[in-house]
């Protein structure tokens, strides 16, 4: 069996890799990768894996966006840090997942189950609603966030997410800008924002930054395949789309 690892943390990922080797240590760890960019590039030059294992937040986003860049084939098994409530998404769409920090005897019971799988599969495997797994992700509810609290001085204000026009890193600090051009931080990682969102009119474009549809006033082609856009209201700060991620936000721009 060959495994590829999609995991951010050294010390997880050397982890599992141990793991996977004291269960059969013929397994050929083909790779250990450490975000959804190199994920993505990977997939585009190699066949493909008879597993993936991979963790739902990764440095540059959330493990999701591979599966909307590139085409996944082969089993998936993720690990995640979520509670079990969260849990349940996986179970609902029939999917593998390790709690983080992964024990030997999660791993074993899920090569178990795909082991079995195997024995009665015909054709190729089921591909993850990712759609629906992002949603059922969402704590707390089954739509999206209507609104974020924010501190406006020494008072707390509601503001409307359709009068959001961006989110944004600043120094480590989740920010979201509104269409009147007013800025906020707010009390989750981009990570748990993405979740929290539509995305039929919110994009993760990079790592830094996630946009409304009607903010993207221009988009400029740059340098190796990406492209640079321009949004309103505007920011000193360069906003550029990777290569990677050029074709799901044409894609999405375009629905």
């Amino acid at each position: 069996m060959k495994i590829l690892i999609i995991e951010d943390e050294a010390l997880a990922a050397e982890r599992l890799t141990d793991l996977v080797h004291r269960y059969d240590s013929t397994i050929q760890i083909l790779e250990v990768l450490p975000s959804v960019e190199s994920a993505v590039a990977w997939f585009n030059t190699h066949s493909q894996p008879d597993l993936l294992l991979v963790d739902i937040q990764l440095s540059d986003g959330l493990c999701f966006e591979i599966f909307r860049n590139v085409k996944v084939t082969c089993p998936v098994i993720f690990t995640t840090s979520y509670d079990q409530y969260a849990l349940d998404a996986f179970e609902v769409n029939s999917i593998s997942y390790l709690l983080k920090p992964v024990k030997y005897q999660q791993l074993v019971t899920s090569l178990h189950k795909l082991e079995e799988l195997k024995k009665t599969l015909i054709g190729p495997p089921k591909l993850p609603d990712i759609e629906s797994i992002i949603k059922k992700l969402t704590p707390g509810s089954d739509k999206y966030k209507s609104r974020f609290l924010v501190k406006n001085g020494m008072n707390i204000r509601a503001v409307k997410t359709s009068e959001i026009a961006y989110f944004f890193s600043e120094q480590k600090v989740s920010m979201l800008m509104t269409t009147a051009g007013q800025k906020f931080p707010v009390d989750y990682s981009l990570e748990q924002v993405e979740l929290m969102l539509n995305p039929d009119v919110f994009f993760r474009i990079s790592r830094k930054f996630i946009v409304y549809i009607d903010a993207v006033r221009a988009i400029h082609p740059y340098f190796k395949g990406r492209l640079k856009v321009e949004v309103y209201p505007e920011i000193p700060e360069e906003i550029i789309v990777s290569s990677d991620r050029t074709p799901g936000f044409k894609e999405w721009l375009d629905k």
